[in-house]
């Protein structure tokens, strides 16, 4: 019996998990819920699984995961904020099933430093594949990570065709039902170039071993090539119920939390290189994972604010990504230590950046 955390439980990674525990509940006890601020379905949560323990809110969340005794937490809160939660879970001793992919990119080697060999287990589809493929060979046999895209809403477009998109067509994802901001960066791909960076974190491998190849159908969630020619890929209809088991149970396999693929039926899986000039995030992420330090922190909170400017009509659809570049190109990295506090002012000042060049102004780092 695996007594597990929720962090973000009223979210779409949070209510698919207590979809999992329910259906197993010899397997799985949950001992502790966070929300961010839906009180009323939180402690309808806290009341159907007997949890005495809640939190609202990301700060009260940090103290859950630090008083509440657990083996797994699964830190499916949303954005940046979910770094405190993600430290104090490593600090704690947990095992961190980690659907709050912010929280690493922003906090790098401040999280990794932390974090023991195999206590970090990804939650996010693509890097849950990567894992369950590098399972087939040592670290030394691995060639290259190849992480699968399914395009988005603009697949095959050309960037001249995409200024005029609106936030309505941004947000038809054709695979996943997620937030606004998540979908409009998987629609910019800024969404692969954070788990591009993500993987390098994730699996320590160089960038320039790191692929992102366009797959529309979202059936084969990853791939790993092997230095022998060998390519591994972990494939199954599109259901983030498997990877969140696999997350709460890591290396263990939880039976019938999804689908498999119909063998019996006819399907055809193509896949097609990026096109980097149409959708640049990727080869940005590349360069802002490289530089390291409080560059994916600039990275990332310059996009949300670039996301919203986009929604609210003040910048058209390419100048999503073209915004986040002028403020990472503006950025100079943390000269010391990255500590929380360096982070937090790094974001802070990143948001300021991205609203003064959308206002016609220019900051200074």
């Amino acid at each position: 019996m695996r007594k597990v955390i929720i962090l973000g439980s009223t979210g779409s990674i949070g209510t698919q998990a207590l979809d999992v525990i329910r259906a197993n509940p010899e397997r799985f006890e949950v001992v502790g819920l966070a929300a961010g601020s839906d009180a009323e379905q939180l402690a309808q949560q806290a009341a159907d699984f007997h949890v005495d323990e809640t939190a609202l809110g990301a700060a009260d969340a940090e103290r859950l995961v630090r008083s509440v005794d657990a083996d797994v937490v699964l830190n499916g809160i949303t954005g940046s904020v979910g770094l405190g939660p993600t430290l104090a879970a490593l600090e704690t001793g947990r095992t961190l099933a980690l659907a709050n992919k912010e929280s690493l990119i922003v906090g790098g080697e401040l999280v990794t430093s932390v974090a023991r060999p195999g206590q970090i287990v990804p939650v996010d589809s693509e890097h849950s594949a990567i894992a369950q493929a590098l399972r087939s060979g040592t670290p030394s046999e691995v060639r290259r990570l190849v992480l699968t895209a399914s395009g988005g809403p603009f697949r095959g477009r050309s960037r001249d065709s995409l200024n005029g998109v609106t936030p309505a067509q941004a947000l038809a994802h054709p695979t996943w039902d997620m937030g606004l901001v998540v979908t409009t960066n998987s629609a910019t791909l800024v969404n692969k170039g954070l788990e591009v960076i993500e993987a390098h974190l994730l699996f320590d491998v160089p960038y320039d071993r790191i692929d992102v190849v366009v797959h529309p159908q979202s059936i084969v969630h990853s791939m790993v090539e092997f230095v022998d020619g060998s390519t591994i890929a972990q494939a199954s209809p599109p259901d983030m119920r498997l990877p969140i088991s696999l997350g709460l149970d890591w290396p263990n396999r939880v039976a019938s939390v999804g689908r498999p693929l119909d063998w019996a039926s006819a399907q055809t899986w193509s896949f097609e290189p990026l096109d980097e000039a149409a959708f640049p995030a990727v080869t940005l992420a590349k360069q802002v994972g490289r530089a390291g330090s409080s560059y994916p922190a600039v990275f990332n909170a310059a996009n949300e604010q670039a996301v919203h400017a986009f929604h609210a009509g003040r910048i058209g659809f390419s100048g999503i990504v073209d915004t986040v570049r002028r403020v990472v190109d503006g950025h100079e990295a943390w000269s010391g230590p990255l500590t929380r506090e360096s982070l937090v002012a790094a974001e802070d000042w990143a948001r300021a950046a991205a609203d003064g060049y959308l206002s016609g102004t220019s900051p200074r780092s």
